[in-house]
């Protein structure tokens, strides 16, 4: 089933300015988990690439260190697009949930 993922549901939207903004995201994401979830989670980032690629590195690898850390399952897909004429966005949510909703590729 062909899909965009700003078809997938959200549960939070972080709309982040800096690398210090997505540091706090990553923690709460961690926090809030991933498992047991039938949504996942949006990252919204400024549309200049420098910035938005430190802060998609910082989401991307922060979310699955910080799960293995919790010695959970970091099977986790995101994608990253052009969201608005301002923003690129990261939708993150686990591939169980993924699969659940009918949305596996």
């Amino acid at each position: 089933m062909e899909f965009h993922p700003k078809d997938l549901p959200i549960s939070k939207t972080y709309d982040l300015k800096n690398e210090k903004d997505a540091s706090i995201a990553v923690e709460d994401m961690v926090n809030l988990g991933f498992r047991n979830r039938k949504e996942g989670f949006k990252v919204l980032m400024p549309k200049e690439t420098k910035l938005a690629k430190k802060i998609g590195y910082t989401i991307t690898t922060g979310v699955i260190h910080g799960l293995r850390e919790k010695n959970e399952i970091r099977d986790i897909k995101y994608w990253t697009y052009h969201h608005d004429d301002e923003h690129f966005a990261i939708v993150l949510i686990s591939n169980n949930t993924l699969i659940e909703l009918g949305f596996d590729e």
